[in-house]
Parts: C-alpha cells; sequence; structure tokens
C-alpha cells in the first residue's frame, strides 16, 4: 500500500483592508449628500453673480442719488419712493399696463380655445400649432418694425381697408387711444403661442382613457371641455393669468421700437429706462424697479391666495 500524506490547509492570508479618507465615502466616493451641491456649484454661483446681486445692488441705489456716473452716492432715504408714489407723472404711466392686461385675457381666450380644437384629431392640426407657435419664435425687433410699417399711415392696414371701402389714412399710432389699442393687439399676436403650447401641453398630458369614457356616455365636446379639460389645466390657467399680470406690467420691447413712448404709450418700464439712461436718475430709476417688483410680488400673492391650486383626481 502507498501512503498518502494530506497536506494540512493553509489558511488564506489576510489582504489588508484599504484605508478610507474620512472625508470619502465607500469605495473611495465623496458622501452622497456632497454630490448634488457639486453639480449645483456652477449654477449657483451664475446665479447669485447675474441676478441677486443685481437685484441687491439696486435696492442700495433705490436709497441714493446715484446718476449712474459718478462715484459719490448720497444716501436719501425714502426720498425717491416718495417721488414715485406722490408725482403723479410719474405714477400714471401705470394706466397704460390696462391695454395690455385686457389685450392679455383676449389672447389666453384664444389660446385656450385653438389649444382645445387642437388636441382633437383633426386634419392639417400640426400645420395650425406651427402656424399659432410660430410669431412667438420672431425676434421682438423685427416684430416691432414690421407693425411699424404695417400701421403707418398709408401702410399695409390701410391699404386692406380700402379694399372693402372703409376710409384709410387714420393715424393709428397718433393718438393715445388707438396707439395702445393698436400696440396691445400686437402683443396679442405675438404671445398667444406661448400660451397656446402650454395650454396644448397640458391637455395632452389628460389620460386618454377619460375622453373614451365620455365619448361613451355621451358626452359632446363642450361638457368633455368644462368636465375634463378645464379642471385638469386650472394650474396652468392660473400661471397663464399670473405671467399676464406680471408682463402687461413690465411692457418694453413693442412700444420702445414702434412708438419709443410718444404720443401717452409710455410704460413704466420705458419711463424707467429713460429715467436711468437719459435724464441719469438712476437712483429714482432703481426705486421704481423695486416697486413695480413689488407690485408684481404682491399681485401674485394675492392671486395664490384668491385661487390657490388644487389637485382635481378625475381618474
Amino acid at each position: 500500500m502507498t501512503e498518502t500524506t494530506e497536506t494540512p490547509p493553509v489558511a488564506p492570508a489576510k489582504v489588508p483592508r484599504a484605508t478610507v479618507p474620512p472625508r470619502m465615502g465607500r469605495g473611495g466616493r465623496l458622501p452622497r449628500g456632497l454630490t448634488p451641491w457639486l453639480f449645483l456649484a456652477v449654477p449657483l454661483a451664475l446665479l447669485i453673480t447675474f441676478t441677486y446681486v443685481p437685484v441687491g445692488n439696486m435696492i442700495f441705489y433705490s436709497f441714493t442719488d446715484w446718476d449712474g456716473v459718478s462715484p459719490d452716492r448720497r444716501f436719501t432715504g425714502v426720498d425717491n419712493y416718495e417721488q414715485i408714489l406722490t408725482r403723479p407723472e410719474l405714477f400714471r404711466v401705470f394706466f397704460v399696463s390696462f391695454y395690455y392686461l385686457a389685450a392679455s385675457a383676449v389672447q389666453i381666450v384664444i389660446a385656450l380655445y385653438f389649444a382645445t380644437v387642437l388636441s382633437f384629431d383633426l386634419r392639417f392640426r400640426n400645420l395650425f400649432k406651427g402656424i399659432l407657435f410660430f410669431p412667438y419664435l420672431i425676434n421682438g425687433v423685427a416684430i416691432g418694425f414690421v407693425f411699424l410699417y404695417f400701421f403707418q399711415d398709408g401702410g399695409t392696414l390701410d391699404s386692406v381697408l380700402s379694399w372693402f371701402g372703409a376710409g384709410s389714412g387714420h393715424a393709428w399710432l397718433g393718438d393715445p387711444a388707438s396707439a395702445n389699442t393698436s400696440l396691445a393687439g400686437v402683443s396679442v399676436w405675438r404671445f398667444t403661442g406661448l400660451n397656446f403650447v402650454l395650454f396644448l401641453g397640458a391637455i395632452q398630458s389628460i389620460p386618454a382613457e377619460l375622453y373614451e369614457a365620455a365619448q361613451l356616455d355621451g358626452a359632446t365636446r363642450r361638457q368633455q371641455f368644462r368636465h375634463i379639460i378645464a379642471p385638469s389645466i386650472r394650474p396652468v390657467i392660473s400661471l397663464s393669468v399670473i405671467l399676464a399680470i406680471s408682463g402687461s406690467l413690465a411692457v418694453f420691447e413693442i412700444p420702445y421700437i414702434m412708438t419709443g413712448g410718444a404720443t401717452g404709450t409710455t410704460t413704466f418700464v420705458i419711463q424707467t429706462v429713460k429715467l436711468a439712461f437719459q435724464f441719469n436718475k438712476t437712483g429714482l430709476a432703481s426705486a421704481a424697479a423695486v416697486l413695480l417688483l413689488l407690485i408684481i410680488l404682491l399681485i401674485t400673492w394675492i392671486q395664490r391666495r384668491l385661487v390657490p391650486d388644487e389637485k382635481v383626481d378625475l381618474v
């Protein structure tokens, strides 16, 4: 017989565990709570640098009489705010915003109507979607110059009206009423597409089963809008109202390009720009900008309190 010698089992060598630095997580990774802040570092730095720091400087300038050029900034307290609130010619320009507020209501109604109609299966609906949204893609300066020729004496509008036997030669931008109405109409044409896209996206997110159930119950299009579409897109409608109010108070581009604020079309923002860069009253202009910001925040807060967002469960 041959003798078999069994070798004793060899215990596996212990591999020393790698030491992890105290600041690193398992596997040499950063702690989980620190990773999101690394991704947010650059956006936060840009946000603070180009938003909050200028706003802070604007608030500081609103309490001075700085002219925007001189290194001297004399502290004047709330004198700039008193001038804006007590001088009628400075605060009266807010009434021009009512034209644009009415125009915003019109564009919301138009956008909601077309978004509802084009959400159903219709021929050429993609074409109509592009036509409605296209004006919002055009540069505001180009729109201003196009409609400046459109409303001028003997321009496009007068030529079209003459085809139907209407009198031409009306100065559409010559008096405050017709000028503000014309400018507000331009804003309707331009910004209806934005509200249309918001409403259309909200309507298309509604489950299709709700429409199928409504059709089985014999609901008409109007009943579907009343009981399905309107309650579902209520938060988007509320957002559009907030944007409409804030936008009507801060109108600048179209009236500045087309009239420069003449013939009673000066808005609050145009007046603020003139105070800062034409009359060198940067402190007073800063106070006007701060006041406009506070008014917008107040109106937004009131609107959110009166019409709170309520989650509607339709399923």
